[in-house]
């Protein structure tokens, strides 16, 4: 199958992000031509200069807009795009040299409408920036839905590191106004208009996640938030496993509070969890402090999002008003 990929990447003054993304999609195998397309949405610091050093290694185009969110750039770099299939990146991510040659391959033998792929670290990463990666990836935190086929029924792709052809992005529009979650809320109307997700397990990327404790709350939070507003839009989408975090931090209340009364069973169960993880990603990450520091990852994952998910839960079934009237920071105008 001929595909004419364009790689799609918005920005918002992180110019030395681009740099590196840039330098790893110059390094790329794949022989084929592509393009690659930097929308800038609304920086004040822009990656104007970077973009223009990568001229004579890439068909690259850079184009400015005002600020109106990541999604909204997006669609804005696809519709002028002239690739058949776009991959989306996030501008904090590092391709591995293989990237474009494994989505080829596979897209060669399995075609799909649009894909996603997991995230990794790299050795270079810091402890923080390893220890959220294996918080928001592994089996034993997320049971592995953001990059193992054995963990998922049907993939929903990230739009840190997801593809999707021009057909199906100008069936469905694209991106939609809320932020986060416009991803899973675009995957779930190509569903419903017929097309088909699938996990390419060998085009992953180094996602660098520009973080801190705080930053990574935050971030979670709104994820929390925004996942009850997405099951009241597509009910038949809502499982039960989306309460395990708010349930999670419940039960180890609960467990505190047994305490008092000698009961010491469920603080115990509780503590060997932990201990699985900080073993766990001990080993994966080579590094006990990468560890320990999962540990708090964990807890702030765990908490940040159930907490985000409850209490979005309870206003929108108490308050009759729309998510955009509730929850005007989640939603781009």
């Amino acid at each position: 199958m001929n595909i004419h990929f364009s790689i799609v990447v918005p920005v918002y003054n992180r110019p030395d992000e681009t740099r590196e993304l840039l330098e790893s999609i110059a390094a790329q195998t794949y022989d084929q031509t592509f393009e690659v397309v930097i929308v800038e949405d609304g920086s004040q610091i822009t990656s104007e200069a970077e973009v223009a050093k990568f001229q004579s290694q890439l068909d690259i185009h850079y184009l400015c807009k005002s600020n109106s969110g990541p999604g909204d750039s997006r669609n804005y770099g696809m519709r002028l795009a002239k690739g058949s299939y776009f991959i989306i990146l996030d501008s904090d991510c590092i391709l591995p040299e293989h990237y474009l040659e494994s989505v080829a391959s596979f897209l060669d033998k399995n075609f799909v409408h649009c894909f996603g792929g997991p995230d990794a670290a790299l050795d270079s990463f810091s402890t923080i920036q390893k220890a959220i990666n294996y918080s928001m990836t592994s089996f034993f935190t997320t049971g592995g839905i953001r990059g193992s086929k054995k963990s998922v029924n049907k993939f929903q792709p990230r739009s840190f590191n997801m593809g999707i052809s021009k057909e199906a992005f100008l069936a469905t529009g694209g991106y939609g106004k809320i932020h986060p979650g416009e991803d899973p809320d675009l995957t779930i109307r190509l569903w419903e208009t017929g097309y088909e997700t699938a996990l390419i397990e060998d085009a992953f990327v180094y996602h660098k996640r520009r973080i801190s404790w705080e930053k990574f709350y935050k971030q979670v939070n709104k994820f929390g938030q925004t996942r009850p507003i997405l099951n009241n839009r597509y009910p038949y989408t809502a499982k039960i496993t989306y309460w395990f975090p708010a349930l999670f931090c419940i039960g180890f209340v609960v467990a505190l509070s047994l305490l008092f009364f000698g009961q010491v069973a469920g603080i115990l169960l509780y503590a060997s969890y932990f201990i699985v993880i900080i073993m766990h990603s001990a080993r994966e990450n080579k590094s006990w402090k990468v560890g320990l520091m999962t540990l708090i990852a964990v807890c702030i994952q765990f908490f940040g999002y159930g907490y985000g998910f409850l209490r979005s839960t309870l206003v929108l079934r108490l308050v009759k008003k729309s998510p955009e009237e509730l929850f005007p920071h989640l939603f781009f105008k």
